[in-house]
């Protein structure tokens, strides 16, 4: 059987980290490893992952960072990677081991659910998947899983400070089409209504036309936080 891990990037999450981690224990127990990467929390985030999870690593503050220090901690046949506010479908360790069974699929991912009620919100989360069905671009939302010799062979995450998920796509591009999971993992909604949907759809869609045309990540994560 091929053995996943998990690996949770996390930073001052003490608000979430231990019910997001109590809902990912089933998956413990189907022969999931759980690795919380800490990127240098002042609260009680540690201390809170540390009985729900296999192993807590410390790594530089920044998504990418964090991600690819918990790879290099770990020895597992797929690398699974999600956020904190991420809830995967109950049988997801069995989808993704199905998904990846033969040897010339390098890796996939999920659709999307937001997981508020708005309307708008139902059009985005289904833009997301036909989107990256389309292109073979996945974002981190959608959880990204993959081979991790491909992992390794790609280099990684690049250590960019935003769209670090658009430009790990493109390099695992090169291996092959992601495997475009229907069963949809419910991500957080909590940023596109607080900050209204309108305007974070059109935040997103300048960002992601900026990285395309050129501009530096790190303004673009000034930008991205700021906003």
């Amino acid at each position: 059987m091929l053995r996943i891990t998990i690996i949770l990037p996390a930073l001052n999450e003490e608000a979430r980290i231990a019910a997001c981690l109590t809902l990912l224990q089933p998956l413990r127990e189907q022969d999931c490893e759980l690795i919380v990467v800490d990127g240098g929390s002042d609260d009680r985030t540690v201390a809170l992952a540390e009985p729900l999870a296999d192993r807590i690593i410390a790594g530089s503050r920044g998504r990418a960072a964090q991600m690819n220090a918990g790879a290099g901690q770990t020895r597992g046949d797929i690398l699974w990677f999600l956020h904190t506010d991420s809830r995967p479908p109950p049988n997801a360790a069995n989808l993704i081991r199905a998904a990846l069974a033969r040897p010339t699929q390098q890796w996939g991912r999920f659709d999307v659910r937001l997981s508020g009620h708005h309307p708008l919100l139902r059009v985005v989360e289904t833009l997301m998947n036909a989107r990256s069905r389309l292109t073979g671009i996945a974002t981190g939302d959608q959880g990204i899983f993959a081979r991790r010799e491909t992992f390794e062979r790609v280099g990684g995450y690049p250590p960019i400070a935003l769209m670090e998920d658009i430009a790990f796509s493109r390099l695992l591009k090169r291996h092959g089409r992601p495997v475009c999971l229907r069963q949809r993992l419910t991500t957080s909604s909590r940023r596109w209504e607080s900050n209204g949907i309108l305007r974070t759809i059109l935040l997103m869609w300048r960002l992601r036309l900026a990285y395309f045309l050129g501009a530096d990540p790190d303004r673009l994560a000034r930008i991205y936080y700021r906003s």
